[in-house]
């Protein structure tokens, strides 16, 4: 256990992010025990110019114009900093050289508020956490000069357009500086290592507290109730074709009628179109909100994710199946590389016609037993466990730096 230290903590998500946030969720963790300083990413010239009528950018400006202040207490001890400063949008350029020097002013602009911050705050023996971000914050070993600098890799960002240009180039570059790397999964471990040894795959924390119904309370939604057609085989979550599979859902519900297949979430535009809507044991039951989410799939008899295979998805660390399971669902999701991970306690079909297997397998096997199972296998994947493997990793390298100090 760390206790009593002062952490810097900043990546590619920003605090006030309408999303569940693995950077956010790690900071407050971290400020159980510790002070911390949550930095969001600065305002970048491009939304400057183009984004002014978002609400997100709006509130920076007005933080720029000091209207509103940039340092803000969340907790006893915990602040965020909204950086009052705007950073040159660089990524167009092609030279890595030229990018490298402009890239450096913007770090230079950036490190300079961080550090009035934190000498407002009177940090010390900084523990710095950078996670995923590999353009912001690129300097900040340097310009910082942390005791400690941990670098977590958690997602695939380098394979999105916007970061591939430099993102290829320089993520290997800062997970060398870092004291250690820290990753979701053995392929993004195995892929630090190329670049630093002490690299360690640390699973990934979520934030399970909704998806809890051990007292039996919650409340199966009216709308789920009033499909009475059983076994009812679902899904939770964005349906969007970039991520799922059409055509396994149609094969679904077409060779299996006797199924309901129910899809809680926002459609995007294929989806709209798709021959789903036409199916008459096929549910749309809309976009829901968070709170909402865990009664949906306590209505499930068998819970679904089902991906596309692609570069993306087939290495990034699925947080859907960790709700699933967190309800004690038979789960059925596509599989991949990074679903081996839960391979243990859950269905992995690789064709649609798999996809009907394994659902009836889930179906036929399930017992409160393997219920009890899952959800007890999900409460491993908790956040305090998720900053404990790297309060393990900061106590070896404080270890380290303590003996060869003795030996000087």
């Amino acid at each position: 256990m760390i206790k009593d230290r002062d952490f810097i903590v900043y990546g590619l998500q920003p605090w006030d992010l309408n999303i569940a946030s693995t950077c956010k969720y790690t900071a407050l963790e971290i400020s159980k025990n510790n002070r911390v300083l949550f930095v969001n990413p600065p305002l970048q010239r491009s939304s400057l110019l183009k984004d002014k009528h978002k609400p997100e950018v709006q509130k920076r400006i007005n933080i720029l114009k000091g209207n509103e202040p940039d340092l803000v207490q969340v907790n006893d001890t915990m602040w965020v900093l909204y950086p009052r400063t705007v950073l040159e949008s660089i990524n167009w350029i092609k030279s890595p050289a030229i990018f490298n020097f402009f890239n450096k002013i913007n770090d230079k602009r950036f490190a300079k508020k961080v550090k009035l911050a934190a000498a407002k705050l009177d940090f010390k023996d900084v523990i710095l956490f950078n996670d995923n971000s590999m353009y912001n914050g690129f300097y900040f070993k340097e310009l910082l000069k942390p005791d400690i600098f941990i670098y977590l890799l958690r997602d695939a960002v380098i394979l999105v357009d916007y970061h591939k240009r430099h993102g290829t180039r320089l993520q290997p570059q800062i997970i060398a500086k870092a004291d250690f790397a820290v990753a979701n999964s053995d392929y993004f471990a195995n892929y630090c290592r190329k670049t630093n040894p002490n690299s360690f795959m640390i699973g990934q924390g979520c934030d399970l507290s909704m998806y809890n119904d051990e007292d039996g309370s919650l409340e199966i939604p009216d709308d789920l109730k009033e499909i009475t057609k059983k076994p009812i085989i679902g899904y939770v979550g964005f349906l969007t074709t970039i991520r799922l599979d059409i055509d396994v859902l149609i094969h679904i519900a077409e060779q299996k009628p006797e199924y309901s297949l129910v899809l809680v979430g926002p459609e995007d535009d294929d989806f709209k179109k798709s021959k789903l809507h036409q199916l008459d044991n096929v549910y749309f039951l809309g976009r829901k909100d968070p709170h909402e989410l865990a009664a949906y799939i306590k209505g499930f008899d068998v819970a679904l994710n089902p991906q596309k295979v692609n570069m993306i998805t087939d290495v990034n660390y699925p947080l859907k199946i960790d709700e699933y399971l967190a309800m004690g669902k038979p789960t059925v999701a596509t599989k991949t590389t990074f679903m081996a991970y839960f391979k243990d306690y859950t269905y992995l079909p690789s064709t649609k016609e798999e996809y009907i297997v394994e659902i009836d397998k889930a179906l036929k096997e399930n017992t409160p037993e393997l219920e009890k199972s899952r959800i007890a296998y999900a409460k491993t994947h908790s956040w305090e466990n998720f900053v404990s493997k790297i309060y393990d990793q900061i106590e070896v390298v404080q270890k380290k730096k303590a003996d060869q100090n003795d030996k000087k």
